[in-house]
């Protein structure tokens, strides 16, 4: 059995399943969910400017109880300075980039749920090397991050599916 607090951080590559984690907890433990991509893509994938971006995120984590979803690699300590528990989805990139697809055709000229509205669901070369090289890139990054709160946060990093559905059948509520 897992017992998590009130404030819980998802991060992991895109396609890992961070938003339907992220949307699980939050109905299994009563929890606002919030999925960073909403706050930081504006209309037509423009990107919310840095000092506003800081100053969302400061204003979100200053509510008492909630679960974040999303990378933001430069803003991670922002989040994970305030949470009681960070959930990695530490997946291979195989595994996201086939997630990717499927979100893909599953939301193709659409906006998903978890995204900001006037956001169609793209899918392009960029976005593609950006999943591929996720690990190589941001693992270094995430695992110095993570490093700094061990011992203070709950820190659980899930590396295989099947960990993911273990970890929402053993919630302790």
């Amino acid at each position: 059995m897992v017992s998590f607090n009130k404030r819980i951080v998802i991060i992991g590559c895109c396609g890992a399943g961070k938003s339907t984690l992220a949307k699980i907890l939050g109905e299994k433990l009563d929890l606002p969910v919030i999925h960073l991509d909403t706050y930081y893509w504006q209309p037509g994938w423009q990107e919310t400017e840095e000092n506003d971006w800081l100053t969302i995120q400061q204003e979100l984590i200053k509510n008492s109880c909630w679960i974040i979803d999303g990378n933001y690699i430069n803003t991670m300590d922002i989040r994970l300075a305030v949470a009681d528990t960070i959930i990695w989805l530490d997946f291979n990139r195989y595994l996201c980039l086939w997630r990717v697809l499927k979100r893909y055709l599953q939301y193709s000229g659409k906006t998903r749920p978890d995204m900001a509205t006037g956001c169609l669901e793209r899918f392009n070369w960029e976005f593609l090397q950006y999943v591929w090289n996720f690990n190589q890139i941001h693992r270094p990054t995430i695992l110095e991050q993570i490093a700094k709160y061990r011992g203070n946060q709950q820190i659980i990093i899930l590396q295989k599916p099947h960990q993911a559905l273990d970890l929402r059948s053993g919630i302790n509520t």
